[in-house]
């Protein structure tokens, strides 16, 4: 990954090293300031371009992936456009398995850059335009049936130690190195867990006084070990209610939990305050972020994640 610095090779150059923003409208009055990781910079629109061609390259690398070979993932959307750019890239047949509870737009741009999505139903009495751990089972399942039939590489985003590395490399220490090593407190909403247990891991690394927090949807507690309410909530791209394999309790200092309505309230704050235009998981970890500014030590930096575009949740509630 080497940034923006002279002519990239291919768009896969263009992956990482993302503005860092301090909300100092948004935050005034906090005793705390907040800043946040614009991962929408990236070639997919989303946090997960790292991941997504850390994977085929290591899978490249070690042999998994070969010339000709389909790869099939599970998304909620943005792990499936990053890969569906890197294929394109790359030269490899990219199928995207996404439940229809997911938005419309990710799936027009997964297909835009050439690959094909395989759109699972919702699970009975499932609200449209919510996702849910019973939605991704079924999803898993028919993810499972394609690459046993295709002999396809699945990336397997929540179980791949490369998801975890790539934030380590690239999150974590952009954050490190943007900050000036002054970062306090480092928050991230858990979907396949990646980017928080990467960047704790490199954080902690450097400064093992920094506090990391694990954000889940309010009545979705699962991580925290809280009863869980409702696995059903707007919070696309994560909070599932189950343990991703590559996640590390022991990097993990508290959990906090955020309610659709704070994440929705929180995105629309950014786009008119700030002018950062996001979506719901956004929203979540800036809500998380604002409750940690409010009580951590003055002077405290809490840095967190703005997960991916806005464009890409023009059709749900969030920007009617």
């Amino acid at each position: 990954m080497t940034g923006r610095m002279g002519i990239c090779s291919s768009v896969a150059d263009a992956v990482g090293n993302t503005p860092l923003v301090a909300l100092d409208r948004l935050c005034r009055g906090l005793k705390s300031r907040v800043a946040v990781k614009l991962e929408y910079y990236s070639p997919g629109g989303s946090i997960k371009d790292r991941p997504a061609l850390t994977a085929l390259e290591d899978a490249e690398k070690s042999g998994r992936l070969k010339k000709g070979q389909p790869v099939v993932e599970v998304t909620s959307g943005n792990m499936g456009a990053g890969l569906a750019w890197a294929c394109a890239v790359k030269g490899y047949k990219f199928i995207a398995v996404m439940s229809e509870g997911n938005t419309p737009e990710r799936r027009k741009m997964i297909a835009a850059f050439g690959a094909k999505v395989e759109l699972v139903p919702q699970v009975k009495g499932a609200k449209p335009g919510q996702v849910s751990h019973e939605d991704l089972a079924e999803v898993e399942k028919r993810a499972q049936e394609l690459v046993k039939k295709l002999k396809a590489f699945r990336p397997d985003q929540f179980a791949n130690p490369a998801s975890v590395i790539a934030h380590f490399t690239g999150t974590g220490r952009e954050i490190w190195e943007q900050t000036s090593g002054k970062v306090t407190h480092f928050v991230s909403f858990v979907g396949s867990s990646g980017t928080l247990i990467g960047a704790a891991k490199l954080l902690k690394e450097r400064n093992p006084e920094i506090r990391c927090y694990c954000a889940e949807p309010e009545n979705a507690r699962f991580l925290a070990g809280k009863q869980i309410r409702s696995t059903s909530h707007v919070i696309q791209g994560g909070g599932y209610a189950l343990v991703p394999g590559i996640y590390d309790g022991d990097v993990v200092d508290e959990y906090i939990g955020v309610s659709d309505a704070e994440a929705m309230e929180t995105a629309r704050k950014l786009a008119s305050r700030e002018g950062i235009f996001a979506g719901f998981s956004s929203g979540a970890n800036v809500a998380a972020a604002m409750k940690i500014a409010k009580s951590a030590p003055k002077g405290s930096l809490i840095v967190t994640v703005c997960c991916d575009t806005g464009l890409k949740y023009l059709s749900t509630e969030l920007y009617q």
